[in-house]
């Protein structure tokens, strides 16, 4: 067995990559033919039902109106009623054909069952669910406080609502949108628990796509900095990074909503975000060396939240 592992060490890596080789350009071809189906039958959401967490900011608030445009009934969720009650009065002006509102914070397991239900009882159905319920903190490990927060709200709120909506979405073949951030792969000093929350919610939900198979879309969002209240304020300079563009909100919403209609597995955007996943696997040594090289070491503590 040891004789086998040490072949398998010395052969199939130089195999594989001459196989990628040789498979990319058709692969490549086959994909840009497979993205002009999608763009063709793409999704028409019009009296479909979509619950979308977090949604009284944010992306989560642009994906509502972009849901709107598209004659899509809502279901929003959020702690601030007040403020979910705003997003849907706009909603409604811009198409969607009924909205409701419903407090509720995704941290708790009880407070998803009950929104996913109260949007079942109220409309019968459910056909989009996006997790995009989140919170940032900026600040060293060395600082860190209520850290469990953050993978109670960014990770174990998308688990409990799309727990208590699958069984829902399996009837209407339905899809899931779990927005992530791109922070998963950059591993951004002073963003260590964000991005372990975020990095522990793409490999959750990529398990989920190989065990639900065609039943239900999944669509994997990786933003990058776009404009919200997690990113207003202080955010950029305090983790050191003041020269990052933030990307428009309406912007990301509207490709958000195209991508999961076309039944895409994946978007970065920015799409030039994926450079630095590209680094991180094929040069882990410069990368961590540019990640390093931007920490300042001075205390930070800087909060946001769009729940």
């Amino acid at each position: 067995m040891d004789l086998l592992q040490k072949l398998l060490d010395i052969v199939l890596l130089p195999l594989t990559l001459t196989a990628i080789l040789f498979l990319l350009p058709p692969f490549l071809f086959l994909k840009y033919l497979f993205s002009l189906k999608r763009n063709i039958r793409s999704e028409n959401v019009a009296n479909k039902v979509v619950l979308i967490t977090g949604a009284s900011s944010g992306i989560g608030e642009h994906i509502a109106y972009e849901y709107a445009r598209r004659g899509a009934i809502l279901a929003l969720v959020a702690r601030r009623e007040n403020r979910l009650q705003i997003v849907a009065n706009k909603a409604q002006e811009l198409g969607s054909p009924e909205v409701i509102v419903i407090r509720a914070d995704v941290s708790k397991d009880e407070e998803c069952k009950h929104f996913i239900d109260e949007t079942m009882n109220h409309f019968g159905r459910l056909d989009h669910l996006v997790n995009n319920a989140g919170v940032s903190r900026v600040d060293l490990f060395e600082d860190s406080t209520d850290i469990a927060s953050i993978m109670d709200i960014n990770f174990w709120g998308s688990v409990y609502s799309t727990h208590y909506a699958v069984p829902h979405l399996r009837k209407s073949k339905g899809k899931i949108v779990v927005i992530s951030s791109s922070a998963a792969w950059l591993c951004t000093p002073r963003l260590s628990f964000y991005s372990a929350s975020k990095a522990a919610q793409i490999c959750f939900f990529e398990s989920l796509r190989a065990e639900f198979g065609p039943d239900i879309g999944i669509t994997i969002v990786t933003p990058g900095v776009t404009e919200s209240e997690m990113t207003q304020g202080q955010f950029l300079p305090k983790i050191e990074m003041p020269w990052m563009p933030v990307e428009s909100t309406e912007t990301c919403a509207k490709a958000i909503v195209d991508s999961t209609c076309k039944g895409d597995m994946y978007l970065t955007k920015p799409s030039w975000m994926r450079v630095g996943f590209w680094m991180r696997v094929l040069c882990p040594e410069v990368f961590e060396w540019c990640m390093h090289s931007i920490l300042v070491n001075r205390p930070c503590t800087h909060q946001n939240k769009d729940r």
